[in-house]
């Protein structure tokens, strides 16, 4: 039997015997690698038809089903749910019966969703099944003038002096504060600020208070960029807000927390996670984006020069060893993993994983959420999973002594161990773990081999331009002229598709140490990093800098990221 997933509709089929388990693996596969609608893979792949869909969700919610096809919607009705509301979650009111609101939903089955609309229409609401595509084209239609409501005119209607009242009123009120996170202008506003960062393929949300100012920032292609700084009265309602949405404690502001929202943003279901941060203004909150469509965990689809996807390949067929994944914060050390993981996910192999904290569920993969504070150790998952009969173990991170000898011991006794460490390159990995007091020799009968990355941003194809480099530029690459002959240099000259940064998403660099004879000598002998560096280059290892290097002459990125992250 099948185990349910986060799709509604699809889990809905399947209990009511629509779907069998083959089609239903087939169709949650489909909607997880592609991260198209479920409803829209159940036509593409001849399952059911979209009539009989509909009807399913219509009579599984006692409601109706509602064509929008050539449907007049008074704007009486449409002004009930603004623009950003619809974009967000892909509704369309389409009619007032008895005083109640008839609103259409893409996800008609996710109640979060209708009970954010129900906030911000400020009014009873019914939700009725129409076809998805249909929607969305009425939005765009019906919506598209008021598409452009931005930021300032929101910020206009919390600017008023009423809401800064109502903050300072609220002081530590832990009821007073909730009610504040609940009033429609801060959900419309967290909303809209959640979109646009979907929107603008964020990986992160700064919400940062200090003592005159409150900035919201966003991070793109790892560089930071700033919102239109909302009013300081703000700060409080909007850490409030996102705490509701979090199911954090709203009356706790001493200490920091940590949890998860679950959104979906413009009918894409789009993962948070949230950190909150005690400081001398407020609580500065910062959210991680973790969209699912737009993450590709495919091996073949992570940009790897050959000769390491071939390395990597071949490492995660062995049947124990260590490998390690190297690299500061954010550089896609986990999706590297986690591609590893699905490459070698099948019926006859069983993966455990120790993460802190989970970024991505994986179908088939028993994953395992580290949780210090209430004793859930790196080394206490570590110990438990060699009862529990695996054949590969990722440990999200060796941080300690503890974590790195009972990886050893579970690489020893027959198991592969993927990891990640922090360190400025793959050599350094080496001297690490000897820092840590592991035992060289058990490194070195161990270790098969440790892959550095960083993740550096990519021209933008569209304003891409070559030009010629000073000698200055080249310094920094430790070239001269004469060691160009006929290689292009190119810049991005900014243009709409980049937001005129000159650059659009990021790819990354990498440099492979293979522990071979010679190395694990110099493990051994307790070498230095250098040391260990020097002889990996003259085997033959291609450093960071090589690499980034390879993607300046391909025309992928330019001088200044190379030099920034090497």
């Amino acid at each position: 039997m099948s185990e349910e997933i986060s799709d509604p509709l699809l889990n809905l089929l399947h209990g009511q015997g629509m779907l069998d388990d083959l089609q239903f693996e087939e169709v949650a596969g489909e909607v997880k690698r592609s991260g198209t609608a479920s409803i829209q893979v159940l036509q593409d792949f001849g399952i059911m038809k979209l009539d009989d869909i509909l009807h399913v969700e219509s009579t599984a919610l006692g409601t109706e089903v509602v064509s929008l096809k050539d449907r007049e919607i008074s704007p009486e009705t449409l002004k009930t749910i603004p623009a950003k509301v619809a974009q967000m979650y892909q509704c369309l009111p389409v009619g007032i019966v008895g005083g109640v609101l008839q609103v259409a939903m893409s996800n008609p089955l996710v109640p979060a969703a209708s009970d954010e609309v129900q906030y911000a229409a400020k009014r009873e609401i019914q939700v009725v099944v129409s076809d998805p595509a249909e929607i969305k084209r009425a939005i765009d239609r019906l919506y598209g003038a008021e598409e452009n409501e931005s930021f300032a005119e929101i910020l206009k209607e919390l600017g008023d002096g009423k809401l800064a009242k109502e903050v300072s009123a609220a002081g530590d009120d832990a009821k007073a504060a909730e009610a504040l996170a609940n009033e429609v202008p801060i959900v419309k506003f967290v909303n809209l600020v959640l979109q646009q960062a979907v929107q603008d393929r964020a990986s992160d949300i700064h919400f940062e208070p200090f003592e005159t100012d409150f900035r919201i920032r966003y991070r793109v292609d790892g560089a930071l960029y700033e919102m239109a700084p909302p009013p300081k009265h703000l700060a409080l309602p909007v850490a409030s807000r996102i705490k509701v949405m979090a199911n954090l404690n709203i009356s706790e502001k001493r200490l920091p927390q940590d949890g998860r929202i679950n959104v979906t943003v413009s009918g894409k279901q789009v993962d948070l996670r949230v950190s909150t941060l005690p400081t001398a203004f407020g609580e500065s909150i910062v959210l991680r984006v973790l969209d699912r469509s737009s993450v590709n965990l495919d091996l073949d689809g992570l940009g790897f020069p050959k000769y390491v996807h071939d390395f990597v390949s071949e490492v995660i067929q062995r049947p124990n060893g260590i490998f390690v994944v190297t690299g500061p914060t954010g550089c896609g050390k986990t999706t590297t993993l986690y591609s590893c993981l699905r490459r070698v996910n099948t019926i006859d192999t069983k993966l455990l994983t120790a993460e802190d904290p989970v970024e991505f569920d994986i179908e088939g993969i028993m994953q395992v959420a580290v949780n210090e504070a209430a004793g859930m150790t790196f080394g206490k998952a570590l110990k438990a999973f060699l009862r529990q009969d695996p054949d590969i173990i990722m440990v999200g991170e060796m941080r300690d002594l503890e974590t790195a000898q009972i990886s050893i011991q579970a690489s020893l006794t027959g198991h592969l161990v993927l990891s990640t460490l922090h360190t400025n390159d793959s050599p350094g990995a080496v001297t690490r773990l000897v820092d840590m007091g592991v035992e060289p020799f058990l490194i070195s009968s161990t270790l098969m081999g440790v892959l550095g990355q960083r993740l550096v941003r990519t021209t933008c194809k569209n304003c891409r331009t070559p030009f010629e480099p000073t000698e200055q530029q080249l310094s920094m690459l430790g070239l001269s002229p004469h060691d160009l002959g006929d290689k292009v240099f190119h810049y991005g000259r900014g243009c709409s598709t980049c937001n005129d940064t000159g650059y659009k998403g990021r790819k990354g660099i990498y440099e492979l140490l293979v522990v071979s004879d010679a190395i694990r000598n110099l493990i051994n002998e307790r070498a230095p990093t250098i040391v260990v560096r020097q002889r990996a280059v003259e085997l033959g290892m291609v450093t960071l800098r090589e690499d980034g290097l390879r993607s300046i002459f391909d025309g992928d990125t330019t001088i200044e990221e190379v030099v920034k992250y090497t």
